[in-house]
């Protein structure tokens, strides 16, 4: 029986997708990957090809019942380099020096999502951040300032702001109709738990938001329905990780037309996605929300809920 758990509402929620681009080419990131000892291996000691990185960050902005609108961050990105072009180029350098954007949420700790955290922590080292529980040691090392000198990743800027962690299971309620929710299962690379988020909009229902969703959307989904009670899924924003490295599987196709199942109203997929899985989900009708420049969401784009 659900638990009718109220996180309230907002009014609408925009997201700016400051960067879908976690890596340039994945035959060389396959080819890092099986050098450091296959998916099982540790991320923090593998050597990656430093032109290879890019990363996955998106901007929030709710709009809230009484009219004001707040901003925080979903994810740091990979190679800090090109997160201060994309950063500059969306306007959320502008918004961190001037500390308009309120907290740093991060999914989860590979590479792709957590490693530019420098890119942030030199424009605003105070910024609030929120981190799934089970991040491991060397994560929160790089937080307070260290360097992995092997996977070709340093932090220069310790961070000096609020660190708050979410135990999985949990809602975690962020701003009105905004709430974080922390999934436990192992990742590959030796990673452990994401969080993901739920933004209840007036009059139209829940938007799930995710970085990577390695808990599966069917996961991600069920909790939904079964604990904010009387509520639709309306949208879903965000990697989903069904196809991200190749064509897909007949699993992986069959969990693509599970999707139907939720009935979502906007679907803005991009990043793990994987091209094969958003080209099948054209074929089947889904209403994807497209991008400038291609079938998904990419970045600098804007899409609002």
């Amino acid at each position: 029986m659900a638990s009718g758990i109220d996180i309230g509402d907002c009014a609408s929620v925009t997201i700016t997708c400051v960067s879908e681009l976690g890596w340039h080419d994945t035959g060389r990131l396959l080819a890092d990957i099986q050098a450091g000892g296959g998916p099982g291996g540790d991320q923090w000691r593998m050597g990656w090809d430093p032109d290879n990185s890019a990363g996955s960050c998106s901007l929030v902005e709710i709009e809230g019942q009484d009219g004001g609108r707040r901003k925080f961050l979903i994810d740091a990105g990979w190679n800090f380099d090109y997160m201060r072009q994309r950063f500059a180029a969306t306007g959320v350098d502008r918004m961190l020096a001037a500390g308009e954007i309120e907290f740093l949420l991060l999914t989860h700790e590979h590479f792709d999502h957590f490693w530019g955290l420098q890119a942030v922590l030199e424009l605003k080292p105070d910024i609030t951040i929120m981190i799934p529980a089970s991040f491991g040691p060397d994560a929160r090392r790089l937080l307070s300032g260290a360097e992995f000198s092997s996977a070709g990743v340093a932090n220069s800027v310790a961070h000096t702001g609020r660190l708050i962690e979410h135990p999985a299971g949990t809602v975690h309620p962020l701003l009105p109709g905004v709430a974080a929710v922390t999934f436990d299962l192992p990742i590959l690379l030796g990673v452990h738990g994401e969080q993901s988020l739920f933004v209840r909009v007036a009059d139209k229902g829940l938007v799930a938001v995710t970085g990577c969703c390695h808990q599966t959307l069917k996961r991600f989904a069920d909790f939904a329905l079964d604990t904010f009670v009387g509520e639709r899924l309306y949208g879903l924003y965000g990697g989903l990780h069904i196809a991200p490295f190749g064509p897909l599987t007949e699993a992986q196709a069959d969990s693509v037309r599970d999707i139907a199942h939720y009935g979502f109203e906007q679907i803005g997929c991009n990043h793990c996605t994987g091209l094969p899985a958003i080209e099948l989900m054209t074929d089947l009708g889904y209403p994807l929300l497209k991008g400038a420049n291609g079938p998904c969401i990419g970045s600098g784009d804007v899409v609002t809920f």
